[in-house]
């Protein structure tokens, strides 16, 4: 294995995600706003901080995110029953609109990077990809042990 296989899918990544800004730069959403719908409609009720850990943001980051999404009327906080401090995430019914708005310019563009691929081969890279984030997801204590 060479160092080429790093490289190739950090480019791989970077092209998704030019691709991905140019088809729906006219909906008015970013594409860090699109991650975090998409989030929050796997994971609704997520902390702020849950959030940001999951998207690899500091916490202030997604704040003025969560902000501008407020205003825009996509998102809403709610008071953490648990933690007076603590808000938890939802998104609103034109949250969940403009997601499912832009669910086929997502699909265009995995069809897209991947033409020339079979079926199969789709899901064997799929499940390559899987066992490789499982892989990174581990604990370092995890990896030490075993």
């Amino acid at each position: 294995m060479s160092d080429e296989l790093g490289f190739l899918i950090a480019d791989a990544a970077r092209l998704m995600r030019r691709a991905f800004d140019t088809r729906v730069r006219s909906r008015g959403v970013t594409r860090p706003q699109w991650r975090v719908l998409g989030l929050l409609s796997r994971y609704e009720g997520s902390s702020q901080s849950a959030l940001a850990e999951m998207m690899d943001v500091e916490p202030i980051t997604l704040a003025r995110m969560i902000d501008r999404l407020a205003e825009s009327g996509l998102v809403e906080r709610k008071p953490d029953p648990n933690d007076r401090r603590a808000w938890r995430l939802f998104l609103t019914p034109l949250g969940t609109s403009n997601l499912e708005q832009l669910k086929p310019d997502a699909v265009a563009l995995f069809d897209d990077a991947l033409s020339g691929l079979s079926s199969d081969e789709r899901i064997k890279l799929e499940a390559m990809l899987n066992v490789i984030r499982s892989n990174l997801s581990r604990r370092p204590t995890e990896v030490a042990n075993g």
